[in-house]
């Protein structure tokens, strides 16, 4: 079925937004116009009628419509679907990794993947951006601006030039090459900057000051959460209704991990789910661990995290604005936060892919990785069905050339090969 066809699209609907709320304070505001930062500079939520979602809408409903993000529109701020600048927002696959779970002997089924590579631009990104831009395009907004180490900026790139609006990029310099050029390939204009992301995110801020950008940073405004949360949503859908026993995530800025707590709350709210939640568990590098250093001090903020450094360039995030929705969203859960290192995360990526043939992104290998250690230290155990997040596709990453040469013109021995 092609987008122009999507029932979920070409029906205007009003949304069951009723206001937004300040993250930390309650403060309300207008959900009709654009917002960033609350006055506390902490960031809105989104609310719903959801007693009117739950008069409006049946499970049976949301599994007879097509399988993408736009199923959950009574619980996505869009009001008008003609502002929707969908790529095609797919429901992404549950994976077991069969191979992996028999070698750590788990019963069939606790070990699960879910594959965001396989969204438009190639990652997680997909979800918060076609939200954000959206409501953008509903504001009328013109031009966007954010930080990014990567994948982000793709997403944001790829739905401004569907969009018809202008996108601003900036980008630590050793942001992955082909990021880069992706942005770049898909209309924004992307600068490389000397610093790390949240001193990108210093740059982007001024430049909204001084040239009227709208600042689209994770968090900055409402809705990346909004398009983030249907992660949860799909995966309850996925799973018949009944959550996980732990939720592995990548913990960078921590939108969709605040998002799902949000999504899980609201599925409760209107009848689709019962109070049992999931672990919350935010895996973050050794190199770059400020939720986990906040977590293990019992803090409700996170300090940032001086001389940020892994492999996995989209959770090296040294600052993050959501801090305490994060913290709180693991704490409620009975969670935890855990700090992976590299080689650890290489590791699994490595293991992955030649046990189970799948291709984890570095962030994704991080999730493995902190199972694993989870695993050998008693925090979850192998009768818990475990969901990890792969947040991107592998095929955006450097990857060690592995391969031999063979001379067509000499003697082969075929045995040796």
């Amino acid at each position: 079925m092609t987008i122009a066809a999507n029932a979920n699209l070409t029906e205007d609907r009003e949304t069951f937004t009723s206001h937004l709320e300040c993250g930390l304070t309650g403060e309300r505001a207008d959900p009709d116009r654009p917002h960033q930062l609350s006055s506390a500079g902490r960031p809105y939520l989104v609310r719903y009628d959801l007693e009117a979602v739950e008069d409006a809408v049946s499970r049976d409903e949301w599994d007879e419509r097509p399988r993408d993000l736009w199923r959950y529109r009574e619980l996505l701020p869009v009001r008008r679907t003609q502002n929707i600048v969908s790529l095609g927002e797919i429901e992404t696959p549950l994976v077991e990794l069969t191979n992996l779970a028999r070698a750590h002997g788990l019963p069939a089924g606790n070990l699960i993947v879910k594959d965001e590579g396989r969204l438009p631009t190639g990652s997680f990104k997909a979800r918060g951006l076609v939200m954000a831009v959206s409501m953008a395009k509903e504001f009328g907004l013109k031009k966007l601006a954010m930080p990014t180490n990567g994948n982000a900026g793709a997403a944001l790139a790829a739905y401004c030039s569907r969009a018809g609006l202008e996108a601003i990029v900036l980008c630590p310099d050793d942001t992955p090459e082909i990021n880069v050029r992706e942005i770049a390939a898909q209309g924004a204009r992307v600068y490389r900057v000397n610093g790390l992301i949240d001193e990108c995110g210093a740059l982007v801020a001024k430049g909204c000051e001084e040239m009227g950008w709208f600042n689209i940073s994770t968090l900055k405004e409402p809705y990346r959460i909004e398009g983030k949360k249907t992660m949860g949503l799909e995966l309850a859908q996925q799973l018949g209704w009944e959550l996980p026993d732990a939720i592995f995530y990548p913990t960078g800025g921590g939108t969709g991990l605040i998002g799902m707590w949000k999504a899980f709350e609201e599925l409760e709210a209107i009848g689709f789910i019962g109070s049992e939640r999931p672990k919350m568990i935010a895996v973050q590098s050794t190199g770059c661990a400020p939720i986990v250093k906040a977590f293990d001090a019992g803090a409700r903020h996170a300090e940032r995290w001086e001389n940020a450094e892994t492999v996995a360039a989209g959770i090296r995030v040294p600052s993050a604005v959501g801090d305490f929705l994060i913290l709180d969203a693991v704490r409620e859960s009975g969670g935890f936060a855990i700090a992976v290192p590299d080689e650890l995360t290489l590791k699994a990526v490595d293991d992955a892919a030649h046990q189970d043939g799948f291709l984890l992104c570095p962030e994704g290998g991080a999730t493995l990785a902190a199972y694993r250690m989870a695993l050998a230290d008693g925090r979850v155990s192998s009768s818990d069905r475990v969901v990890l997040y792969n947040c991107a596709t592998g095929l955006k990453y450097p990857m060690a050339d592995q391969s031999k040469t063979l001379d067509k013109n000499a003697a082969i021995d075929f045995a040796a090969l």
